[in-house]
Formats: C-alpha cells, sequence, structure tokens
C-alpha cells in the first residue's frame, strides 16, 4: 500500500492536550477549595485536619492529603470545597474514577462552584469523553469566578476539543481566553493549528515560527513546523527536527516523524536507525513498529518487514495490514501466501481507510493470483478493482492473462491489443509477451 507522509503522521502517535487536558496543578493553585473563613471566632475541632490538608495539598503529598481529605469528607459529605479538594487529589494520583466521583459530588453539593466543573471537564477530555467534557467546560465558562484565569482556561480547553470539528467555534473560545489571560506559546500555536485547518497554511507557518522565535525548539511546535513544510520544504522540515531532537533527544514523537521524513525522502540509511533505536526501545509500541516495518518495505528489504507486519496483523488484524503484509510477500515471491492474505483482506471494503487502498489491495490480489496461476480470482479481483479505480495498462494485462490461460481466445485477444494501445512502450517486457501471444492466439481460431 502506498505510504505518505501524511499517513504516517496520522499512525505515529497522538499529539497531548498541550497540558490543557490535564490535572496539573495550575488547577489547585488557583482555587483556595477546602480552607476555612479566617475571620471566624468559633473553635472548629476539624481546624487541624484542614490546615494539614492544605499543608499537604500545598507541597503535592498527595498521598497524605487524600487520607486526610478522605476522612474529612466522610465527616462533611456536603462541603464542595473539601470534596473538590478531595477529586483533585484523587485525580493527581491518576484515581480516575474517584476522582470523577468526587467532582460530581462537589458540584452535586454547589453546582455554582467553577472548579469542580472545570476539573472534571479536563478528566473527561483526557479520557476521551469529549462531549461530556464540552458540556462541563461550557459550564466552567459561564459560572463567575474570583480568579479570570479559571475560566480563561475553561475556554482553552473547549477550543482544544472543538479545533478539529468545529474551528470556528474553536477560534472564538481561544480570543476569549486571551480576552482574561496574557497569550502563552500553547495559545501561538493553537493559532497556527486553527490557521491550518481553515487551509491558511502562510498563516500557519507565521504562526508555528512565532512559537519557536519565543520557545526554540519547542518539540510540538517544531514537530507542527516540520510536518506543515514536509512537502514544500523538506530540506527546512529535516533541519528542524534534527534541532529540536538535539535539544530534547528523549522525544519518541519527534525521532519517529524525522525517520519517517527520511524514508519519505528516500534517505533509509538515515532513517532505518533511528526507527531501529526507537523500536529496541518502545517493542510493543505498534506506531513504532509499523513505521520501522513500512522504512524496511520501502527500502527494499522485504525479508526484515515481513516479520514485523506479521507481528502487527496477530494483534490487530487490520486490512491496511494485510495489504501490506501481502506486497511484502509479493516481493519475496511467495505468492499463495499474499493472495491468501489478500482475499481475507478485501472481505469489507469499508475497512479500508481510503476507496484508492481498497483499488490498490485489489490490484496487489490481482498481480498475486496471476503468479499463482488462478486466473478466475485474477479476473474477480480486477472487477473489485473496477468499482474505485480507472483502467490500467498493467490491469488490462492481468486481465488478457487471466483470459489467455482460461482458453477464451477472443476476449484474450481484444484485452491485449487493448494494453499495447494504453501501453505505448512503457512496459516492453509485457508488450513483447503481448504481441507473442497475439501472434500464437491468431492461429489458434
Amino acid at each position: 500500500m502506498e505510504w505518505s507522509q501524511t499517513d504516517m503522521s496520522r499512525r505515529i502517535g497522538t499529539i497531548l492536550f498541550l497540558g490543557l487536558l490535564s490535572a496539573s496543578a495550575a488547577l489547585h493553585g488557583q482555587a483556595t477549595a477546602g480552607t476555612t473563613d479566617a475571620s471566624s471566632t468559633a473553635p472548629d475541632p476539624q481546624a487541624k485536619l484542614r490546615e494539614d490538608a492544605n499543608d499537604a495539598l500545598e507541597k503535592g503529598e498527595y498521598p497524605r492529603a487524600l487520607k486526610l481529605l478522605s476522612s474529612l469528607a466522610e465527616q462533611n459529605p456536603k462541603d464542595a470545597h473539601l470534596l473538590y479538594d478531595l477529586a483533585y487529589t484523587q485525580d493527581a494520583l491518576d484515581q480516575t474514577s474517584n476522582a470523577e466521583a468526587s467532582y460530581r459530588a462537589a458540584i452535586g453539593a454547589d453546582a455554582t462552584l467553577i472548579e469542580p466543573h472545570l476539573g472534571l471537564g479536563l478528566l473527561l477530555a483526557r479520557t476521551g469523553h469529549a462531549d461530556e467534557a464540552h458540556a462541563e467546560l461550557s459550564t466552567a465558562a459561564g459560572l463567575p469566578a474570583e480568579n479570570p484565569a479559571l475560566k480563561a482556561r475553561a475556554y482553552r480547553a473547549l477550543a482544544r476539543l472543538d479545533l478539529k470539528s468545529s474551528p470556528a467555534a474553536a477560534r472564538d473560545e481561544l480570543i476569549l481566553a486571551l480576552k482574561l489571560s496574557p497569550e502563552t506559546p500553547e495559545d501561538t500555536e493553537m493559532a497556527a493549528e486553527l490557521a491550518e485547518a481553515a487551509d491558511d497554511p502562510a498563516e500557519a507557518e507565521k504562526a508555528y515560527r512565532h512559537t519557536l522565535a519565543e520557545t526554540p525548539n519547542d518539540p510540538s511546535a517544531s514537530a507542527s513546523l516540520a510536518r506543515l513544510l514536509s512537502h514544500s520544504n523538506p530540506t527546512e522540515a529535516q533541519s528542524i527536527l534534527n534541532s529540536a531532537l538535539v535539544a530534547h533527544p528523549d522525544a519518541p514523537a519527534l525521532t519517529a516523524q524525522l525517520a519517517a521524513l527520511y524514508g519519505a525522502r528516500g534517505k533509509f540509511a538515515d532513517g532505518i536507525p533511528l526507527a531501529e533505536k526507537l523500536h529496541a526501545s518502545n517493542p510493543n509500541e505498534p506506531a513504532v513498529t509499523l513505521l520501522l516495518a513500512h522504512l524496511y518495505a520501502q527500502s527494499g528489504d522485504a525479508a526484515k518487514a515481513d516479520p514485523l507486519y506479521a507481528a502487527l496483523i496477530e494483534a490487530k488484524p487490520d486490512a491496511g495490514l494485510l495489504d501490506d503484509r501481502a506486497d511484502v510477500l509479493i516481493k519475496l515471491r511467495r505468492y499463495a501466501e499474499a493472495e491468501t492474505l489478500l482475499k481475507r483482506a478485501l472481505v469489507d471494503p469499508a475497512a479500508f481507510a481510503t476507496k484508492e487502498d481498497y483499488g490498490v489491495a485489489a490490484s496487489h490480489l490481482a498481480f498475486a493470483a496471476s503468479n499463482n496461476n488462478d486466473p478466475m480470482t485474477v479476473l474477480h479481483a480486477l472487477s473489485l478493482r473496477a468499482t474505485v479505480l480507472p483502467q490500467s495498462p498493467s490491469a488490462l494485462f492481468l486481465a488478457a492473462t487471466a483470459h489467455d490461460k482460461l482458453h477464451e481466445i477472443k476476449q484474450a485477444a481484444d484485452l491485449y491489443n487493448q494494453f499495447l494501445a494504453a501501453a505505448n512502450g512503457k512496459f516492453p517486457d509485457e508488450e513483447f509477451e503481448a504481441r507473442h501471444r497475439l501472434v500464437t492466439l491468431a492461429h489458434m481460431h
């Protein structure tokens, strides 16, 4: 299957929410929840526990804070501030289910408190519940807050959620965030992504360069600018990634992107060692294994690519992977195995990323079946191909030889002639065979 830089960008790794969707100390630092009114003169038997809990939170001693807050929350089940502090602590300790329940309990105790809505929205976004996250973040953005940075954070998180599906809404949300707090490098990068979504690569490039001027070799901005330049200026894209890797040598996403860029430029001697080192460090990461398999296949080393594809298919028999491995098996002249894999892949056309990918897999099946002396499968595969791809000289030649093997003289001769007209000197070996077969077929009438 044809593999492009864009395909690889889709397959390797995912972009983090730039800090907006993680449970960070900034959120708690902006919210003094769980505290008592300093002006109160009434003795509070829990005051020491609250003081110790706040001290633990300020020091980031979350296990100690959790023990204290759990006890306080049991005694004060309707105290929204305490429940929020408990949720935040559980979130910091990656106790996702407990944190979600505590955030919801805090909201139930006081729905006007912005912090638990914001915390819950960030947690839901981080765990892939985009619609619920959007609802909570929208609520947070609409609530009054003494600290405008909290509302700004809600708007930024909303913009990140809306970036792909509704870029116009994301732009408006980013503007609202900037009205409430100073611009950050992440804002500039998001503006660049919005420009990309609006099909304005020049503006996107400008924004990414601005981010890198402010924060040189920033991994995310470097990766984004390199991706943007990968087709128009691959040499600069390569330089940007190399510089970023010098500053961040342990950034696997940058390493993978640079290896893929080298592959797209045919520089396999540079790309393969990077991918091999990355795979050695991440042997169970499918995206890294796929990258290395693709580079081996593209460089012509089918023998090394095959076991990697086989391992990927064993874990997840994706239609695209089946076609990728079959293509490698064809190069290894293992046609029967390739034919079996391709028949399996082509059962469901919807399993392919695009109609063109489906057509390419059908072409591979026709070629494998032809070399496996299976003319009926050749013709079936070509009929599938014809539903999504235009006619081609190679398809005409495969059809001609299949009818020839089936002793269907008239169809074979007609297709050989069509092939010769379409080939026009571009396929000398096949054209020689076609002319030879036409002479033979002419004597068989």
